[in-house]
């Protein structure tokens, strides 16, 4: 058991029927044709073959794509023969999640198998409005049809989705209420390794906060800053570009009409307040780049404004930022520094991605811009962790409850002596 939660060590598996939470939405290919990135469904793939090794029945539970903006909404079906190859294993799918077809595919397991259920969004009570606007109680979670439906079938919940572990959906936090739980590998190691960034980085610190969403980055920022997690803050993307607003430089009409259509305004006087009482951990970049002509060009902070889009760090700014990150104990990333995906404005985030690969130091990233980054450079294996959530980490380094961490503590404490234990 670790943080007061069942680990796969904990359970006798062999044998068992264990319905098993996992986050493998993936972008979808923009050829209709698969998936365009596999990083989640890799990421669950050994919690899924250690249960399979074990010889427990396995059925997997999944969302795909955003039930909002109806973006990659879409079935778990490509996800069955990716984790199939992963796991070297058949992964069967059905597409259905909690009518008699799927509960008759469960009940046809043996021993060591795979059943993938479709998207469980394609269910009514795993919306995000049924969520946000019921606001139920665990309690009143495993009332919903899905946990009434599948959890007679099952005789263990594991919970692998780490990087949905902020909501608070049936499938997150009513299985709990009913099944001697446990965390699965992947969440497991996401949890280690952010809370040794939250509890006990090495010293010195240094968090680097860039990218355009910076309603992600502010308050891991400040909750970093307000209990001296982080020793310094490099910043960089629109991190950079409010915090240099917030300051009195004038950065450019261009920069500032972006910075209003993605409504980051507000941010401005929460900046004010951050550097009035942070400012010597704070770290402002000295240069910046744009593009004009199709062409790269620098420009020194004390030349601003630029009448272009400011779009990357300037290479000045790169080599100090990569300095600081040689000589830390802890980094971590969320955001890259500039727009990484053209060749004219990489640059800044391939330096800085390639110090956090080089330094001796824990090198830590999350946000999926980030992944993309790291893919694109090639430097995934030189990391020593990359995380596969988002809002997740961002609440969790925020020191924001998290609701499948509190249902699955309570899980533990509640079937304690159940007699599934090893």
């Amino acid at each position: 058991m670790k943080y007061g939660i069942n680990t796969l060590d904990d359970l006798e598996l062999a044998g068992r029927t264990v319905l098993c939470r996992v986050d493998i939405n993936s972008p979808l290919d923009p050829s209709g044709e698969g998936l365009a990135d596999t990083t989640r469904i890799r990421g669950c793939a050994p919690t899924v073959a250690e249960l399979a090794d074990s010889g427990a029945r396995v059925v997997l539970l999944a969302h795909q794509g955003g039930d909002l903006e109806y973006h990659n909404y879409a079935s778990t079906e490509p996800h069955a023969a990716v984790l199939s190859e992963l796991i070297g294993r058949p992964v069967g799918f059905i597409d259905d999640v909690c009518g008699p077809a799927g509960r008759e595919a469960v009940l046809g397991l043996r021993d060591g198998e795979v059943l993938l259920l479709d998207n469980v969004r394609y269910c009514g009570e795993e919306l995000t409005l049924f969520e946000t606007k019921l606001n139920l109680p665990p309690a009143e979670q495993c009332k919903t049809l899905i946990v009434r439906k599948l959890a007679p079938l099952g005789e263990l919940y594991v919970c692998d989705a780490f990087a949905a572990a902020h909501r608070s959906q049936p499938t997150l936090v009513g299985f709990e209420q009913l099944l001697p739980s446990a965390m699965g590998r992947l969440f497991e190691r996401e949890y280690e390794n952010l809370a040794r960034l939250r509890s006990q980085p090495a010293r010195p610190s240094v968090f680097l906060l860039g990218g355009t969403k910076i309603q992600e980055a502010f308050p891991m920022m400040a909750a970093a800053l307000r209990d001296g997690t982080v020793d310094t803050v490099l910043t960089a993307g629109l991190v950079a570009n409010v915090m240099l607003v917030a300051s009195g430089i004038e950065i450019g009409e261009a920069s500032l009409e972006f910075l209003r259509q993605s409504q980051l305004e507000p941010y401005i006087a929460e900046s004010q307040t951050i550097l009035a009482e942070h400012g010597e951990k704070i770290v402002l970049p000295t240069d910046l780049a744009v593009v004009a002509g199709g062409a790269r060009h620098e420009v020194a902070v004390t030349d601003l404004p630029a009448a272009e889009q400011i779009v990357d760090i300037g290479a000045a700014t790169a080599a100090d930022y990569a300095a600081r990150i040689a000589a830390c104990g802890t980094v971590f990333a969320n955001g890259p520094a500039g727009v990484f995906e053209r060749p004219e404005t990489e640059l800044g985030t391939k330096v800085l991605w390639q110090a956090m690969a080089d330094t001796p130091g824990f090198s830590a990233l999350g946000g999926g811009d980030s992944v993309r980054a790291v893919n694109r450079f090639g430097l995934t294996e030189r990391f020593d962790y990359v995380c596969t959530a988002g809002g997740a980490m961002v609440q969790f380094l925020s020191g924001k409850p998290m609701p499948v961490i509190e249902a699955l503590q309570e899980s533990a404490a509640r079937f304690a002596g159940s007699g599934v234990e090893r």
